[in-house]
């Protein structure tokens, strides 16, 4: 056996542990577990809906399905098994609003075992539900909607001083619900009678008041705007406001009328006009 013969052999046998390593490694990282894969923190288990289920729907299992979420990335509230939800039935949990495919579910979206679907299910603990007369005008032309965030106003005929009068009651204020539609997912504008605020028990006496001594408006927030008002109160004397906020008026002004050619006329001057046949001409004459 010739040495070129030896030398391809050994390249060979270096190629081969080299394919050998490579492939090894590549399966190692394939066949590691989800939780070295999501890192320090492994992954927890998640809820989600395995379908679109509807407002009021019972959470049945064909609708459920189980996924890994990282751990760091696991919503608050999450369910981590279908067996928390228990089984569907006179006892079971219903949809407190609609969800998407894989969306998680969370408790605060369900109601408790045997629940309903009432607006009694959405308040939040220490809130109270009111309900405030509305219109097209007071209802922002019924664009007000469930889910949606208002800030209310009071106008007074008569204030404490005497003259009419408006003020912020409550700011950053969730919609429950317009007339009987209690969906937050609605898009549609309605023309309501009525709006269904969530507020604090203070507030909700306040408001009470409110409407018996004058008139309640919203005005519809933007979906991220939290900006706390900075005025609370308007009266007559803000409306001169007006003046300062229109715009300025244009100043005209006249060019300067550009002098003739020639000698310019004075009060004592004489103006001569001396026609030579089908030509006239005009002169001026100093008054001597």
């Amino acid at each position: 056996m010739n040495i070129r013969t030896l030398l391809t052999m050994a390249v060979a046998v270096v190629l081969g542990l080299v394919a050998v390593f490579l492939v090894r490694n590549y399966i190692g990282q394939a066949q590691r577990t989800p939780a070295q894969a999501a890192g320090p923190g492994g992954t927890k288990s998640v809820v989600v809906a395995a379908a679109p289920i509807q407002r009021g729907a019972a959470l049945a299992p064909n609708l459920l399905k189980v996924v890994s979420y990282p751990a760091d990335a696991v919503p608050a509230g999450a369910v981590g098994s279908v067996a928390e939800l228990g089984a569907p039935g006179p006892n079971g949990r219903l949809s407190l609003r609609s969800l998407s495919p894989n969306e998680p579910i969370l408790m605060s979206q369900v109601t408790g075992p045997g629940g309903k679907v009432t607006l009694a299910a959405v308040v939040n603990t220490g809130m109270r539900a009111v309900t405030v007369r509305s219109n097209d005008v007071a209802g922002v032309a019924g664009f007000v909607l469930p889910g949606d965030r208002v800030d209310i106003l009071l106008t007074r005929p008569n204030s404490d001083q005497g003259q009419p009068a408006t003020q912020v009651l409550a700011e950053n204020v969730r919609v429950l619900g317009v007339d009987q539609l209690a969906d937050d997912t609605a898009d549609k504008p309605v023309v309501a009678r009525a709006v269904t605020l969530e507020l604090t028990p203070d507030q909700a006496g306040v408001l009470s008041l409110a409407q018996a001594v004058g008139s309640v408006s919203f005005t519809l927030r933007h979906v991220a705007d939290e900006t706390p008002l900075e005025h609370h109160a308007a009266t007559v004397a803000d409306l001169a406001l007006k003046d300062r906020l229109a715009p300025p008026k244009r100043q005209v002004v006249a060019a300067p009328r550009r002098p003739r050619s020639g000698p310019v006329a004075t009060p004592d001057d004489v103006q001569v006009r001396v026609t030579r046949g089908t030509e006239t001409a005009g002169y001026t004459v100093a008054k001597l």
